[in-house]
């Protein structure tokens, strides 16, 4: 614990070295944002304020345990506001105690809460939130429990009530692959309709592998021990899954609503461990041991960490099958990857990010018969002569037995780009309430049925690998 408890100081010193600190705040005028952080566990907390936002305020407050993850937030705030280049100018009021709920909420020093970290017990501080007529950006998850769905419609119809805005943040919607992805499952002169598909042959694949250890300027990205806990942060299923989820939905159904009790029905899961040595873990957290929170999943000095899930369920009957991996560390060179896969009464329309695609995703559409190819072909380059006003240079190439969608440089922005397009469109939801699309609340419920669901089912069966995944979507 020695070597996690000298980068708390050090980080405790530099942000002291570096004061945000503000005097207390008054509650914000009428028409200002202000924003307040609450117990910030992610990094996705700091992100909120990488760059200054118009029409909020610089004062902003932040109510959080005093301990490591409160530092490290701290330390990113400070470090924005030192950068060389387009510096930021935040003021944070800190208020550090075990009593941090109950302070916000009687404090209220502004109306718009980021919430980020581990997933248990979210839902009761977001209610809380809607409640107290607050605004809210949750992140994923909300819940990791099947039976607290009911908790999740409570908390969007009170923010319905009150006026407020409680949202998640599904950053991938904005990731340009997924965009495109969209639009050509979306014509049906390209995909034609989707394919019913079986528990064998889904219509839908989506495989998301992510790494434990993770390099920083060549640094261990260290990462809090609460975050191995599955019971506190939820299997990959209920944490990354989610986007895979909501991008599953999104594009087979853009702006409909979707009834979780009526179309998804969540028919198998399974889960299998990554395993840790005491080495890999001291490397990844700081600890010297295992905390005695985890020691239920050590075995033979080694940690058992169940963060792969594999979930199989129908969306108004079409099947689809998700695969969330987190492996400990990538091989030299390369990174987290991502596959979608969607099958048509015409074609089949891939996002790859393989050797092939040099770890980036390219997005493919394939004819399913070799003589609908010229007319896929004339179809695929029609949506895309249409879609240059919003995405110019977007282009086609054919490659024989598969059209290849290019993406250009200039669209392919980075995980914090995407955060910094939701926090604007979350925003302009903050400023207009009603201008939220009816179908994001039923369809947050939908989400949460297939994560919470696809664990619950998981757990109930013993553990088991990675059932072939290359089987399913070549």
């Amino acid at each position: 614990m020695i070597h996690r408890r000298k980068c708390f100081v050090a980080s405790l010193v530099l942000a002291l070295a570096h004061p945000v600190f503000a005097s207390p705040a008054e509650k914000p005028g009428a028409g200002e944002l202000r924003l307040i952080t609450l117990d910030p566990g992610h990094f996705h907390a700091a992100l909120f304020q990488k760059e200054m936002l118009p029409g909020v305020s610089p004062r902003a407050s932040v109510y959080a345990p005093f301990g490591p993850d409160l530092i490290l937030h701290l330390n990113r705030v400070v470090a924005f506001n030192l950068r060389k280049d387009n510096p930021t100018r935040w003021e944070l009021d800190i208020h550090a105690a075990p009593d941090f709920m109950e302070r916000m909420l009687k404090d209220r020093p502004g109306n718009v809460v980021v919430l980020s970290g581990r997933g248990h017990g979210k839902i009761a501080r977001i209610q809380a939130c809607v409640e107290a007529g607050l605004h809210i950006l949750g992140d994923k998850p909300w819940i990791l429990d099947p039976a607290d769905l009911p908790l999740v419609e409570k908390a969007l119809l009170t923010a319905e009530k009150q006026d407020v805005v409680a949202y998640d943040g599904m950053t991938q919607r904005f990731e340009i692959s997924c965009i495109l992805q969209r639009e050509m499952v979306g014509d049906p002169a390209i995909f034609g309709a989707p394919l019913p598909g079986s528990e064998t042959t889904p219509t839908v694949y989506m495989e998301s592998v992510h790494h434990i250890m993770k390099l920083v300027a060549g640094a261990p990205n260290l990462r809090p021990v609460w975050f191995f806990d599955t019971e506190q942060y939820g299997e990959g299923l209920s944490d990354l899954g989610t986007h895979l989820v909501d991008l599953v939905q999104w594009t087979l159904f853009p702006d409909q609503a979707l009834d979780w009790r009526k179309d998804i029905e969540v028919i198998r899961g399974s889960h299998w461990p990554t395993v840790l040595t005491r080495e890999q873990f001291q490397r990844v957290t700081g600890e010297t041991d295992f905390p005695e929170s985890l020691k239920a999943n050590v075995k033979n000095d080694r940690l058992e960490y169940f963060c792969n899930d594999r979930v199989h369920y129908t969306i108004r009957g079409i099947h689809t099958t998700l695969d969330v991996i987190w492996n400990y560390e990538a091989p030299p060179g390369l990174g987290d990857t991502e596959t979608a896969i969607f099958r048509g009464s015409r074609s089949r329309v891939d996002v790859l990010q393989g050797k092939e695609q040099n770890f980036i995703p390219e997005l493919y559409v394939v004819p399913n018969r070799p003589e609908d190819k010229d007319a896929v072909l004339a179809a695929v380059r029609r949506k895309v002569a249409a879609l240059q006003s919003a995405w110019p240079g977007v282009a086609v190439q054919d490659l024989g037995a598969r059209i290849w969608v290019t993406i250009p440089a200039q669209h392919r922005v980075g995980h914090e780009a995407h955060f910094a397009l939701l926090i604007k469109r979350f925003l302009g939801y903050v400023r207009d309430p009603k201008s939220l699309p009816a179908w994001e609340k039923p369809n947050m419920l939908a989400k949460y049925c297939v994560t919470t669901r696809g664990v619950e089912l998981a757990r109930q069966f013993p553990p088991s690998h990675s059932l072939g995944t290359a089987d399913i979507h070549r």
